[in-house]
């Protein structure tokens, strides 16, 4: 069996700690078994290694999820990268395809399908292994597992079974009803109705032969280039409500979804991260504060506070659910980003009247990483290094720079910089029309950048 763990998620219902780069599987608000603060990611692969399950799962993503996912569980995870987001059932598609082009996978083998952040005990991926047995045993054209409700939830979706025998190993399918109310709800779980978690599985041939009756390619590079032809769709209403015959196993351990934040705060490792007060008599009170300023709570209970470089959100734990509504027309880059090589944030911008912008980040490059060595455009950049020391490859030489030197980079001139010792330094972007995507890579890996220097004859000082 073969595991797709869909990493996605634009980051509304947790801001402002969660962005577009760093949804809610990527905060590090839980507690590891060393007592370390782990993010759900982190949680979840370290659970799949502990069950034998992490050498056959791939993780598909998107590109601006990349860098903190390889951050986070290591660059050998393997990704496939969706080019753009287009909703579940093309990120499936690709991910089938790609196990089937490249990585060879036979067409009878089972693929499991499930969120990369549920937070659940390790029995849960036990009962992943299942559902190869139960697939192949039913004939069934999709395996589900369905979580036993232990109360009437208005913010899942319920499988409905075809019987009300709650002691079979496996449920026929009836139907599907999505977050109904919570008297509804009620009714669906006296019919033995169970949460739908996301997690299914089906023979690869299922998914390939859909996308032959779509006559859309089955080889992972003529899909990644057809990508943005596929429908926006989710894989629930592109394939699971057009399958004949559908079981689902019913799990009856500790399952939660971990998406708002009444939720998250009933799992997190404490009640304040960051710099701040909270005062005694604020009862079941949250602070997570990334900001170097503090932030006291004073006498207010059943709040959540949360500050970033993205917003500063207060909202009563129940009303938090309805964050995603009140922030959808914010049309904000990420303040923050985690990457491979270490953490930039913004700190600053301004629109002149002339047309002229400025950005101005703070920028960690951790011991032994490097940024890429690249250009830009359309931008002049300074940067004043502010502690530690690195290797600046500039112009005809790779140079050693060290906290209080100042850096100037032109339009167009190519740079790069590695980290001896944690690097931090403040970057000034100045230009028209400043954009992420101003942005050529020429090497990423520093033993190319030497090997480019060292080829062109120039100076590399040490």
């Amino acid at each position: 069996m073969k595991l797709v763990l869909l990493s996605g998620g634009s980051g509304k219902r947790l801001w402002p700690l969660s962005n577009d780069t760093r949804s809610k599987q990527f905060l590090k608000v839980l507690e590891g078994g060393k007592g370390e603060k782990q993010s759900m990611v982190q949680r979840v692969w370290e659970q799949l290694v502990s069950v034998n399950l992490s050498s056959e799962a791939v993780i598909a993503t998107s590109k601006m999820q990349k860098d903190m996912i390889q951050s986070q569980i290591g660059l050998d995870v393997p990704l496939i990268i969706e080019p753009e987001r287009r909703d579940t059932f093309p990120a499936i598609a690709l991910a089938v395809s790609y196990l089937y082009s490249i990585q060879g996978v036979s067409e009878e083998e089972v693929i499991s399908v499930l969120p990369v952040d549920p937070f659940v005990e390790n029995k849960f991926f036990e009962k992943v292994k299942e559902l190869e047995d139960v697939l192949t045993n039913t004939n069934s054209d999709l395996a589900l597992i369905g979580v036993s409700p232990t109360y009437p939830s208005s913010k899942y979706g319920y499988i409905i079974p075809e019987s009300e025998d709650k002691n079979q190993a496996y449920l026929s399918v009836s139907h599907f009803t999505e977050k109904p109310t919570e008297e509804k709800a009620q009714e669906l779980i006296e019919v033995n109705g169970l949460w739908n978690c996301g997690v299914f599985a089906f023979k690869l041939k299922y998914i390939i032969d859909i996308l032959e009756e779509m006559d859309l390619p089955t080889h992972f590079d003529e899909l990644l280039r057809h990508y943005s032809t596929l429908p926006k769709i989710s894989f629930d209403y592109e394939v699971v409500e057009r399958a004949k015959k559908i079981v689902a196993l019913p799990y009856n351990g500790s399952w939660k979804d971990l998406g708002t934040w009444n939720t998250l705060t009933e799992e997190m490792a404490t009640k304040q991260i960051g710099k701040g007060v909270i005062s005694e008599d604020s009862k079941n009170t949250h602070l997570v504060n990334e900001l170097d300023i503090p932030v006291t709570v004073l006498d207010v209970s059943d709040v959540v506070v949360a500050a970033s470089p993205d917003g500063i959100l207060v909202t009563d734990k129940i009303s938090s659910p309805k964050i995603k509504e009140i922030i959808k027309g914010f049309n904000q880059p990420p303040m923050y980003e985690e990457r491979i090589w270490g953490w930039s944030k913004v700190l600053d911008y301004a629109n002149y009247d002339d047309g002229q912008e400025m950005v101005t980040k703070r920028i960690c490059i951790h011991e032994g990483k490097n940024s890429s060595y690249h250009y830009h455009n359309l931008r002049n950049e300074v940067w004043t290094i502010v502690k530690g020391e690195g290797e600046l490859a500039l112009g005809d030489n790779i140079t050693r720079v060290k906290a209080g030197d100042i850096i100037h980079l032109p339009i167009g001139k190519a740079h790069g910089i590695r980290a001896i010792s944690d690097l931090e330094f403040i970057e000034v972007q100045s230009g028209v029309g400043i954009t992420d995507s101003d942005f050529t890579r020429l090497y990423f890996d520093w033993d190319e950048v030497l090997n480019h220097f060292q080829k062109a004859k120039t100076k590399v000082i040490h």
